[in-house]
């Protein structure tokens, strides 16, 4: 069904829009072409979207998925009446039921947070996401001690992307260091970390996977190859139980998966 169009329409960026259809979709066996319409705010901008919605409709031969989260109503009227997809309005599915059992009125805000800039919480956002790529693939100990999670494992384990998404979705400050033939010989974590074992969280790869990772980076290298990978991730993993941290592997689970788990086990080991 990869014919079939899927249109993200939004008076804001659309991201919110994108982000809540992903998680519909990942329910079925279906690759869409993705269309991003962000700030469809007026009546005209609205009809645009809706011929470009209707020529996928004609060129498709099927209905295009509508997902979307536009509140201005006129825009939202131009929609209903004209789009020639399957309108899925996702803020109206949710909005009305509440303002039924609240007994109040929604302020029908574009956008998450229209003061998200002046907010305690975008701030330490952007701090955590500084942090983040500051102490990416081990450049600096400086300032280790402000982590709140530190991610080891070898080379394209997924360190780095799950790092910065602990930053960017969490506000979590996270440093990761790969782990190097040097650590394997020595039998133990690289020093600058030994102190902050309890931030530590261990990230593991399938070998095979990880030589087909390594391969698209390097290709026919002896980093890539497939006998280097086994002995990789054999010797990472055994100095990670030697060490008594966490260990994840990234073989079968998402970058959201696996960082939920870890701000779930943080967040767990405050309460104790």
């Amino acid at each position: 069904m990869s014919h079939r169009t899927a249109f993200f329409v939004s008076d804001g960026t659309g991201i919110t829009a994108e982000t809540f259809a992903d998680a519909l979709l990942k329910q079925f066996e279906i690759r869409p072409k993705r269309v991003r319409l962000p700030f469809v705010d007026d009546a005209d901008k609205a009809h645009q979207a809706v011929r470009q919605i209707n020529h996928a409709a004609a060129t498709d031969g099927t209905r295009p998925l509508v997902f979307t989260t536009v509140v201005n109503m006129e825009v939202m009227d131009v929609l209903q009446r004209h789009c020639q997809g399957m309108l899925i309005d996702m803020f109206g599915t949710f909005i009305a039921p509440l303002e039924q059992e609240l007994g109040m009125k929604s302020n029908h805000r574009v956008g998450r947070f229209s003061d998200v800039t002046r907010s305690r919480e975008y701030h330490d956002r952007i701090e955590a996401i500084n942090f983040t790529l500051e102490h990416d693939d081990g450049q600096t100990h400086a300032n280790l001690e402000q982590s709140d999670v530190i991610l080891v494992g070898v080379s394209r384990s997924g360190k780095t992307p799950t790092s910065l998404y602990l930053a960017l979705q969490f506000g979590l400050k996270a440093s990761n260091y790969p782990l190097i033939p040097e650590d394997f010989e020595r039998r133990q974590l690289p020093p600058a970390l030994l102190p902050h074992k309890k931030k530590l969280f261990g990230l593991t790869i399938d070998p095979v996977r990880l030589s087909e990772v390594r391969h698209e980076r390097r290709p026919h290298s002896h980093y890539a190859s497939l006998e280097n990978c086994r002995y990789e991730v054999r010797e990472a993993e055994a100095l990670m139980r030697r060490a008594g941290i966490r260990i994840l592997s990234t073989t079968n689970k998402s970058i959201e998966e696996i960082a939920t788990i870890i701000r779930q086990d943080l967040e767990a080991s405050q309460t104790r």
